[in-house]
């Protein structure tokens, strides 16, 4: 009996052999296109830029040869290989304007997970928003970002800053920690504003009676403090609060330790933990610090955890701090929406709109523990974090991290009906610390 096949010339059979074949690889070969924003070169990068790439590279890796703990262990992002992009966030807003509008139209990227500087992060959001494209910021601090703007296709994968200065004030309390003065010394962009912001507000509420002195406001990779640490001597104060983090960080404690300025005052940073492995033994004992979220040393016991450090250490030699674990949750919950939007869409690719409903309100497992997007209209994130004090360990040739206290995401992070500054000023209503 003759078929409708048996009657085509051979030619046309081998021709539609041939697309049959061609359509198979193609789907087999397709890529899940990332562009990833980091720090690669300036004061910026040894600390902070470098490391995040790291553990891009690592959980990439990972995820490519389906080798990463359930529910990550799917080979890609749902079968999909992902290709990563890496670009240089040094040069300025304007330049990664740019260079986020190449990532789109040029290189054809299916999302972007970067920016480290708060000033970067404000003026790329809405560049996105704009070319309606999928962006996640993994890290920068500045809570404007959605507490002044609404967006669709915008993330923040990790906790804003204001976690981080309400964290503090509220070790130094639980701890009895006597505070009559403090001074501050904080970059002058964004981050450090907002920072120091924070951290009055709630020394106000935590330590009515403290008095702030000393106001410093160096700009963004100064490297050189003699004079800020000469007004800081010159006016000691019980405490020095400071949100100087990378290169400029290094440089402050390298020429403050050694003229006494953490003898003379408790000196507390909010995001310090990152320079630890680098500056070792220099770091003062009895130095009070957060990683902006419960990271590295302070990071809680768990399965993923463990897998986690291990993978990082392996591969660079060195343990992960706050950049690579931040970058860690972004490419974790962005691997969980992307499988998320293929499941609901028939297994193919999704598109921005997709992934972006498939990433709002959502939650998952991190290495620092659960991560919720449950502000700025389920856009951005909220997490605990921990404070604690260090102290050389000459055995293990490491700075160790003793008297850790871990905060829940509901304690130190406003409530989904507020901004930061209107919960901060009325006292933390709604905070929930047990």
């Amino acid at each position: 009996m003759m078929t409708p096949q048996s009657n085509m010339p051979w030619r046309t059979l081998a021709v539609a052999a041939a697309l049959a074949v061609t359509s198979f690889s193609a789907m087999a070969q397709e890529t899940f296109k990332v562009g990833v924003v980091s720090f690669l070169s300036g004061q910026a990068a040894e600390s902070f830029g470098i490391p995040a790439v790291n553990g891009a590279k690592v959980l990439v890796d990972a995820f490519n040869k389906g080798q990463a703990p359930a529910p990550y262990n799917k080979k890609g992002f749902g079968g999909l290989t992902i290709e990563p992009i890496y670009v240089d966030e040094n040069g300025g807003a304007t330049k990664q304007v740019q260079e986020l509008r190449n990532l789109y139209d040029r290189d054809k990227v299916d999302a972007v997970v970067g920016y480290v500087g708060s000033g970067d992060c404000l003026a790329v959001a809405p560049v996105a928003e704009e070319m309606k494209k999928f962006l996640i910021l993994y890290d920068c601090g500045t809570p404007r970002i959605f507490e002044d703007a609404k967006y669709n296709y915008v993330f923040r994968t990790a906790a804003h800053a204001t976690m981080d200065n309400v964290a503090l004030a509220r070790y130094l309390k639980s701890r009895n920690i006597p505070v009559k003065t403090f001074n501050m010394i904080n970059q002058d962009y964004a981050w450090g504003q907002d920072s120091r912001k924070d951290f009055m507000f709630s020394m106000e509420k935590l330590y009515p009676d403290a008095k702030p002195g000393e106001d410093l406001l160096p700009k963004f990779g100064a490297g050189q403090y003699g004079t800020e640490i000469s007004a800081l001597m010159s006016k000691p104060a019980d405490l020095v609060h400071s949100s100087l983090w990378g290169g400029d960080l290094q440089a402050f404690i390298m020429q403050s330790a050694p003229r006494g300025l953490f003898k003379r005052s408790q000196v507390v940073l909010s995001a310090g933990d990152h320079v630890l492995p680098t500056l070792g033994e220099k770091v003062p004992d009895g130095t009070i610090l957060g990683a902006r979220g419960a990271y590295g040393l302070m990071a809680p016991k768990s399965a993923l955890n463990d897998w986690w450090w291990e993978s990082y250490q392996k591969a660079n030699n060195v343990y992960p701090v706050q950049a690579p674990y931040r970058m860690a949750q972004a490419l974790l919950g962005l691997k969980l929406a992307v499988e998320k939007a293929m499941a609901a869409n028939g297994g193919k690719k999704p598109t921005a709109e997709q992934l972006a409903a498939a990433l709002k309100n959502s939650e998952w497992d991190s290495p620092a523990g659960k991560i919720r997007m449950t502000l700025g209209g389920g856009n951005q994130a909220v997490q605990d974090t921990a404070i604690g004090r260090t102290r050389w360990d000459a055995a293990k040739k490491m700075v160790m991290i003793d008297d850790i206290q871990r905060f829940p995401a509901d304690c130190v992070n406003p409530p989904a009906n507020m901004k930061s500054d209107d919960w901060l000023k009325a006292g933390f209503p709604g905070a929930k610390c047990n």
